[in-house]
């Protein structure tokens, strides 16, 4: 691994990058994203109320990259609460194949996610469920007052932009991850119901940005070569973003995957050897936390990893990072305090391989906003 160079110059001319400060202030932007939703919380249910009143209602969360796994992470604790299937389907998948996705007589509520709101994908998906399906209802969700997505509201488009401050300038989606997230999950679970965990999920977060500090330098200065992110239920689609993070921030140097603790045996454990860093987020749900853990006593005993770290809101399991005072918080608000050691690896690991976070990938082989996409016509 190369040494550790200064921390590049972001376009504020300061000396401390852009990333670093938004992965810092994510306590301060779920704070600010939920008080928005209070002061809108009006309009917000009188759209969204009558819509989930309806059995026949079907519900996608949609994005592309970091803003689909925001969906992966919800999907299924939202179906649960919700008491029906609410599915998380990629503006890139549906995109490139509508037919096996969009049901015309399905009545459908699409949640749209995006930091810019102007991503290819994301304006296209938005245009194929109006024209496919007959009756089409969307949430729009974006950080960004000028993109294009913000400017969709209609009769059957409501949009939610958020505080200014979680249009995370960076490359990688951080910030903007964490409060995109709060919002889907406060307006489809309840903006009433959530206030009182918002409080408690944004000091945990505080908390494990300072407690996760050097535990995650210490990680980054050591020449790991591949890391993989474990994690079940609703921690899945974390790993999947926890593994995007560190191949975004190391330009690709690391080779990263991710899995479900009890889908890792089943082929992609062949990943671990001694060069690799095993990151396993243990589930406060009962069942699920008994395979997370069976997989830490495993990995533990076989001495194959170059490091396993655990992450876990409980005092008992042996845990490298602890959130603290979350040991009977519901698995989806961990969603909060688990992604940030993961983010803060993943700057720390930049600044180790002399890369600048804000634009790790010095080629322009892959964009801020994406680049380079052709939207082509739906056949007759």
């Amino acid at each position: 691994m190369a040494e550790t160079r200064p921390a590049a110059a972001n376009d504020a001319g300061t000396a401390e990058p852009w990333t670093r400060r938004e992965i810092a202030q994510q306590p301060e932007t779920l704070r600010a994203t939920q008080r928005l939703l209070q002061d809108r919380r009006t309009e917000i249910d009188a759209f969204i109320a009558p819509l989930l009143a309806r059995p026949d209602l079907r519900i996608i969360l949609t994005g592309a990259g970091t803003s689909a796994f925001i969906g992966e992470c919800l999907a299924p604790w939202l179906s649960n609460v919700l008491q029906r299937p609410v599915e998380a389907i990629a503006t890139t998948d549906i995109v490139s194949a509508p037919h096996l996705y969009l049901r015309r007589n399905a009545p459908t509520l699409l949640v749209s996610f995006g930091r810019s709101g102007s991503s290819p994908e994301s304006v296209a998906t938005v245009d194929l469920v109006d024209e496919q399906v007959a009756e089409a209802y969307h949430l729009i969700v974006t950080c960004n007052e000028e993109g294009a997505l913000a400017r969709r509201e209609t009769a059957n488009a409501h949009v939610v932009v958020l505080p200014e401050a979680t249009h995370d300038r960076g490359f990688a989606m951080t910030s903007s991850f964490t409060s995109m997230m709060l919002a889907a999950l406060s307006i489809l679970s309840g903006v009433r119901a959530v206030d009182d965990r918002v409080a408690v999920i944004a000091n945990a977060v505080e908390d494990m940005l300072a407690r996760s500090h050097p535990l995650v330098a210490d990680l980054a200065a050591r020449p790991f070569k591949r890391v993989v992110y474990l994690g079940s239920g609703v921690f899945k689609g974390l790993a999947r973003e926890a593994a995007l993070k560190l191949m975004e921030l190391s330009d690709g140097a690391v080779v990263t995957g991710f899995d479900t603790a009890l889908g890792f045996r089943h082929g992609p454990k062949t990943i671990i050897d001694g060069d690799t860093l095993a990151v396993i987020f243990i589930a406060n749900d009962p069942l699920t936390r008994l395979y997370d853990l069976d997989m830490v006593e495993e990995l533990r005993a076989e001495g194959r990893c170059g490091a396993v770290v655990v992450i876990s809101a409980g005092i008992r399991d042996e845990a490298d990072l602890v959130v603290q005072g979350m040991a009977a918080a519901e698995d989806v608000d961990l969603l909060f305090p688990f992604i940030v050691p993961a983010q803060m690896f993943g700057f720390h690991l930049s600044v180790a391989l002399g890369l600048a976070p804000d634009r790790p990938n010095a080629s322009g082989t892959v964009n801020r906003v994406v680049q380079g996409v052709r939207i082509h016509s739906v056949p007759a």
